[in-house]
């Protein structure tokens, strides 16, 4: 079954938490830190690849996951860095998150990368510093990213076949390209679009059979909202009605107003109208606005019809600028987010977190140390816009502090004279 939307979740892999190994050797009883540090987690990665052509890969797996970062030994080894995940996604992919847009992926090896894997955490050995020769202590490893992604397909192809249904796209795809589909005499035939190749070696041209439209379907009649999205990457528009039915004129306008709703854009683009099943109606005369009639059945105009497409098609080609994939550069999000918990105020943060998980809350210099971190990250001075009163309760992580700011604000965060700060263990 040809899938074209799909929703999964994926999660980048976690960091390795660093090693607090403390090197222990004959005749060198302060040999000092060894821990090494953890290796980072895996991204997840969407690349297109041309050998996909849907999401059905995705249908039945709504949950992924990057291997995660392995831990620090000792020895200052570093844990190996996660595999990343590379996940395999047709041209024309689009990717939206929980935030929004996140890619348009278009092009033969186009890259998004979608999670991003936690930083492994330091080792004993990187911790040590001047003032502190010998950490007995390292760092956990960042959780990854997890987001909730919608991923679209509009098919990327040369022409589009577009018309009512029954309108003979589907023979028209098959008496064109090598393409075998579903061909029966009643509306809805084709419930998913087909694509065909047609043309010599050196001019293939991708064909799209998008399946029929009535009127109203830009707003979700029939199954034309479903799938007027594919006509939208097609280089050229070729506008499908049935000669031998009622008003083949009238189903052509129908059409192209369908579609100029659904993209006003669309109407600028190169267009070629063909009169089907011609061979049902031998005496008809090919109404104004028509470039060709043809008959699948008997292959009349069929020839003259793959030569214009060509021509046509070349010619976009050379005007229209190659597809290229884009992504969205969001601005870098806050670090931290600070919300009221009743009387208690909750800092959260990836950052902030971890120095609180990292820190040995028994040893009065990693408090202090901490404490610094925060304040010069801006923890404080939030806290007090907040509404943070001295003496209220602060969470960050799974521990509590009593907030005892380091110099007396007011409403506004305008610093009005000193103090001195302290934290507890909750």
């Amino acid at each position: 079954m040809f899938v074209d939307t799909v929703t999964i979740r994926v999660r980048a892999g976690d960091g390795g938490a660093g090693s607090a190994h403390l090197a222990s050797e004959p005749y060198k009883p302060r040999a000092g830190a060894d821990g090494g540090n953890g290796g980072d987690g895996g991204d997840v990665v969407l690349r297109v690849d041309p050998e996909a052509f849907d999401l059905s890969a995705y249908e039945d797996r709504p949950r992924l996951r990057a291997e995660g970062g392995g831990r620090g030994e000792k020895n200052k080894r570093t844990g190996a860095r996660g595999k990343e995940l590379v996940l395999a996604v047709p041209s024309g992919t689009t990717v939206r998150d929980e935030r929004g847009f996140v890619a348009d992926l278009v092009g033969p090896e186009a890259t998004a990368v979608v999670a991003r894997g936690g930083r492994g955490g330091r080792g004993s050995a990187s911790l040590a510093s001047p003032r502190n020769r010998v950490p007995r202590a390292a760092e956990p490893g960042e959780e990854g990213e997890e987001h909730t992604l919608e991923l679209e397909l509009r098919l990327v192809a040369d022409v589009g076949l577009v018309g009512m249904p029954n309108a003979g796209k589907s023979t028209l795809l098959s008496r064109l390209t090598a393409a075998r589909p579903k061909i029966a005499d009643y509306p809805f035939t084709t419930l998913s679009p087909n694509l065909g190749v047609a043309g010599a070696e050196d001019e293939r041209a991708v064909v799209a059979d998008v399946p029929g439209l009535i009127e109203g379907a830009h707003q979700g009649r029939g199954l034309g909202l479903e799938f007027l999205r594919h006509v939208s990457r097609c280089r050229v528009l070729l506008y499908v009605a049935d000669l031998s039915g009622e008003d083949p004129a009238s189903d052509v306008r129908i059409v192209r107003e369908e579609v100029a709703a659904f993209d006003p854009a669309l109407a600028e683009r190169p267009s070629i109208v063909v009169g089907t099943k011609a061979d049902l109606a031998p005496d008809a005369a090919l109404p104004d606005g028509f470039d060709l009639a043809v008959s699948g059945l008997t292959g009349e105009g069929l020839p003259e019809l793959a030569a214009h497409m060509g021509s046509v098609v070349a010619e976009a080609r050379a005007e229209e600028p190659e597809p290229a994939p884009y992504a969205v550069v969001r601005p870098g999000r806050d670090s931290f987010t600070i919300r009221r918990e009743g009387d208690r105020f909750r800092v959260s943060g990836r950052r902030v977190e971890r120095w609180v998980a990292e820190t040995d809350l028994e040893d009065a210099r990693q408090v202090v140390e901490l404490q610094r971190r925060l304040v010069k990250a801006g923890v404080e001075r939030r806290l007090v816009a907040e509404g943070a009163r001295r003496g209220d309760e602060v969470l960050i992580g799974g521990s509590a502090f009593e907030f005892i700011p380091d110099e007396d604000v007011d409403q506004n965060g305008s610093e009005t004279g000193e103090g001195e700060k302290g934290a507890d263990e909750g």
